[in-house]
C-alpha cells in the first residue's frame, strides 16, 4: 500500500487518504480520477473496512468493467468480488429484483427498453386521438424522461403554467405509465423513482445505510435529480461520502443532469473537504492551454485550471475551409501524411457536435481506402433479428410484456391484421388486463375473430409451457434460446424474408450472436437466469457508444462529441466549429452556451499530442450554400495572444504559407507606423 500511495501526486495523495466524511475531489480532464477511485477503495479495504461496505457508482456498464478491474488488480478478485460496484441503473435494478413483493410485483417485472418505450408511447398518443404530426413519440418520450430527471409528476405538468401541449404531454404521460403498471414493466428512469420511493421507507433506508458504510460516485457532475436524491438517502446516516467529478465537463444538462448538484456540493455536506486534481497527465501543455484560455469564460464552474506533466508538444492548428467537403478532403490528406509518418488510423479521431457532419468524411475515408468506424451507426441491439429473438424472450420471462408481443405478432406472420390487434389492446385497456390476457378471452372481444387469432393463442400457450417447465433450471440459456427459435419457426422466416443466401447467413449470424452472448454470460455466473441474461443485455443497450471497435479494428474513429467524452486520441480533429453550429443554435435559445462550451472544452481534451481546428467559409444548406462565422469559441481559444502556429489558413492555402506571409507583412507594417 506505501508503494502505491507514493506513485501518487500530492493532490491524488489527499483525495485517496481523506477516507472519513464528505469529500468532493474535483477531477479535471486526464488527472487520474479512476486511479484515485481504485487507489481510494483499496485503501480503504487495507484500513479494515470490509468489502461488503463499499458501494461504488459511475454511469456506464463499460466503466464500472474498468473500475472493478483496476480493483481486482490492486486487492485480488476474490476480494473485489465482494465490493458493489455499478452503474446507478444496474445498483437501483438489483435493489428492485430484491424488493419486488414492496413493490406490488411478486412474480417480478422487466424492463422496457427505448424500442418498448416508443411502442408504449404510441399506443398512449393513439387512444388520446394525438396524431403523430403534432406530437412526435420520440418528443414526448425525451420530455417525459427529461422531466423525471427533475423528479416532476404528470401532475404537475397539469397544474402548472404553459401551452396546451404540456396538457397533452401530461395525459400521454400518465396512459404511458398507466401500460407501464398493467404490463409489469419499468423504464429506465423508473429504475431509479422507485428506487428512491422504496428508500423513503425507514427501515428499508436504514438497512441500506448501515449496510454501506463507504459511498463512493464516478461523474458526479452528470447527476441527476433522483440519483441525487438516491445517494444523499444513503448516505447522509454516516455522510462518508466521496464524489469525484468535473463541472467543466457537464454536458447532458438535455437529459436531465443537474450541474448545480456539484457545484452546490458543499452546501449539501457543510464539512465538505474539497481536493482539486489540476495535473493532466494526457495532453501537451499547448492543447492544455487552448482548454484553459475556453473554460475560464464560463462563469458557474469551480475555480481550477489544468497543467500539463508532458511537456509543451505540437503547436494547436486552427484552419478556415471554403466548404465541408474541402474540409473533409483536407483532414484525410492529414490523415494520409500521418500513416505515412509512422502513426497509426486507430490514432486518429474526427470529433463533430452533429451526427450529419460525419457524411463528408465518411465519402472522403471510403474514396481514400480508409477504414473508419462511425460510433454510434447501427447497434448489434438494432437489428431486426437480434430485436425479435429478444422479444421472444422477453415474452417467456414475463407473459405481460404488451411491446414484446407486438413486435413478434406477425413475425412469422400469423395473420392477426391490425383492427384486430386495436380491438384486442382496446379490450385489455378496458379491463385493466395485459394484452397476452385478452388474448386468451378472444370469444368475449366484439369484433374478434377466435379463428384468426388462433395461431397467436398457440404460439403464447407454446410459451406458458415453456416458462411452466422452469427453463432456468432445465436448459442452459443457450440451448433454451435455440428452442424458442425453433418453437417459432423464427429461421424459416429469414429464409422467407432474404432472398440471398449470403443475406440469409448475414441475418441469421444475428441471432447466432444472442446465443453467443448468453453462453458468455452464463459461462461467468454459478447460477445464470434468463431474467438475469435479459437485464444485462437490456443495460448493455442503454449504454452510450464507445470507441472500442475502432482500436480493435485499427481504425479512424468518427463520434460526435457527446459520444467522445471519457476517451482519448493522440490525434484530433476538432471540426466545425462555427456559430450555430458549436455553439449550436438552440443553445441561445435555450440558455446553454456554458454547456456548449463544455462541450467544446471536452473535446479539445480529448487530444494527447495533436490537434487540429477547422471551420467552414459556407456550408450546404437546403440545396444552396449558407455563409458561415468562426465560432466564438474559436477566438476566445485564441486568447488575447493567439499560438505563433494559429494557422487561420483558408481553403486555397492549406499548408498556411500564404497567411504567414500576410502575418510577417502586418507585422512589417505595424513597426513601420510606430
Amino acid at each position: 500500500m506505501k508503494q502505491l500511495l507514493a506513485s501518487l501526486n500530492p493532490e491524488q495523495r489527499d483525495a485517496v487518504e481523506t477516507t472519513e466524511g464528505p469529500l468532493l475531489v474535483l477531477a479535471g480532464a486526464g488527472t487520474g480520477k479512476t486511479r484515485v477511485i481504485t487507489v481510494r477503495i483499496a485503501h480503504l479495504l487495507a484500513k479494515g473496512v470490509q468489502p461488503e461496505a463499499i458501494l461504488a457508482m459511475t454511469f456506464t456498464n463499460k466503466a464500472a468493467a474498468e473500475m472493478r478491474e483496476r480493483i481486482a488488480k490492486l486487492v485480488g478478485k476474490n476480494v473485489a468480488d465482494g465490493l458493489t460496484v455499478g452503474t446507478f441503473h444496474s445498483f437501483c435494478l438489483r435493489f428492485l429484483r430484491d424488493h419486488k413483493e414492496e413493490l406490488g410485483w411478486p412474480q417480478g417485472f422487466s424492463i422496457c427498453d427505448s424500442s418498448d418505450q416508443l411502442t408504449a408511447i404510441k399506443g398512449a398518443l393513439r387512444e388520446l386521438h394525438i396524431p403523430e404530426a403534432r406530437l412526435k413519440p420520440r418528443d414526448v418520450l425525451s420530455r417525459i424522461s427529461l422531466a423525471k430527471n427533475k423528479l416532476l409528476t404528470p401532475e404537475l405538468l397539469l397544474d402548472g403554467p404553459g401551452a396546451d401541449e404540456e396538457e397533452l404531454v401530461a395525459k400521454a404521460w400518465m396512459r404511458y405509465q398507466a401500460t407501464l403498471q398493467r404490463t409489469r414493466r419499468v423504464d429506465f428512469d423508473d429504475l431509479l423513482l422507485k428506487a428512491l420511493i422504496l428508500l423513503k421507507d425507514r427501515k428499508i433506508r436504514d438497512e441500506y445505510r448501515s449496510r454501506y458504510g463507504h459511498i463512493l460516485v464516478d461523474e458526479y457532475q452528470d447527476t441527476n435529480g433522483p440519483q441525487f436524491e438516491i445517494v444523499n438517502a444513503l448516505a447522509k446516516g454516516h455522510r462518508n461520502l466521496c464524489v469525484v467529478g468535473d463541472d467543466d465537463q457537464s454536458i447532458y444538462g438535455w437529459r436531465g443532469a443537474d450541474i448545480q448538484k456539484i457545484l452546490g456540493f458543499d452546501r449539501t455536506y457543510h464539512e465538505a473537504k474539497t481536493v482539486r486534481l489540476e495535473t493532466n497527465y494526457r495532453s501537451t501543455s499547448q492543447i492544455i492551454g487552448c482548454a484553459n484560455r475556453l473554460i475560464v469564460n464560463n462563469t458557474s464552474r469551480h475555480d481550477k485550471a489544468l497543467r500539463s506533466h508532458t511537456g509543451e508538444g505540437e503547436p494547436v492548428i486552427a484552419v478556415q475551409m471554403r466548404d465541408e467537403t474541402i474540409e473533409a478532403e483536407h483532414t484525410v490528406r492529414d490523415i494520409m501524411d500521418g500513416i505515412k509518418h509512422g502513426h497509426d488510423y486507430d490514432d486518429f479521431a474526427i470529433l463533430f457536435r452533429t451526427a450529419l457532419q460525419a457524411r463528408p468524411f465518411e465519402v472522403e475515408l471510403r474514396l481514400k481506402d480508409i477504414p473508419y468506424i462511425l460510433v454510434g451507426g447501427l447497434s448489434f441491439f438494432d437489428r431486426k433479428e437480434v430485436r425479435d429473438v429478444l422479444a421472444y424472450l422477453k415474452l417467456l420471462a414475463n407473459s405481460d410484456d404488451e411491446s414484446s408481443l407486438m413486435r413478434i405478432m406477425n413475425s412469422p406472420p400469423r395473420g392477426v391484421g391490425k383492427t384486430t390487434q386495436d380491438r384486442v389492446i382496446r379490450y385489455a385497456t378496458d379491463q385493466g388486463i395485459s394484452t397476452c390476457e385478452a388474448f386468451a378471452q378472444a370469444q368475449e372481444i366484439d369484433g374478434v375473430s377466435t379463428k384468426r387469432v388462433a395461431p397467436v393463442q398457440r404460439m403464447l400457450e407454446n410459451l406458458r409451457l415453456l416458462r411452466k417447465d422452469n427453463p432456468d433450471k432445465k436448459h442452459n440459456l443457450p440451448e433454451l434460446i435455440n428452442k424458442v427459435v425453433e418453437l417459432v419457426g423464427y429461421e424459416e422466416e429469414v429464409q422467407r424474408l432474404y432472398k440471398t443466401e449470403e443475406e440469409r447467413s448475414k441475418r441469421w449470424q444475428g441471432v447466432i450472436e444472442v446465443m453467443n452472448y448468453a453462453e458468455n454470460y452464463a459461462r461467468k455466473l454459478k447460477r445464470p437466469t434468463l431474467n438475469g441474461f435479459l437485464d444485462r443485455l437490456t443495460l448493455a443497450a442503454n449504454d452510450s457508444p464507445d470507441a472500442e471497435d475502432a482500436k480493435r479494428k485499427r481504425a479512424v474513429t468518427l463520434m460526435t462529441l457527446h459520444a467522445s467524452k471519457g476517451l482519448e486520441f493522440p490525434r484530433v480533429f476538432l471540426v466545425g466549429l462555427e456559430e450555430n453550429l458549436l455553439p449550436h443554435t438552440r443553445s441561445a435559445k435555450e440558455d446553454t452556451i456554458e454547456e456548449e462550451r463544455r462541450l467544446a472544452y471536452v473535446g479539445i481534451t480529448r487530444a494527447q499530442k495533436m490537434l487540429k481546428i477547422s471551420w467552414c467559409g459556407e456550408r450546404a444548406r437546403g440545396g444552396s450554400k449558407v455563409q458561415r462565422h468562426p465560432s466564438r469559441f474559436l477566438l476566445e481559444v485564441q486568447g488575447k495572444t493567439p499560438p505563433a502556429d494559429w494557422i487561420p489558413a483558408g481553403s486555397d492555402d492549406p499548408t498556411g504559407n500564404k497567411a504567414k506571409k500576410r502575418r510577417k507583412g502586418m507585422r512589417r507594417a505595424r513597426r513601420a507606423r510606430r
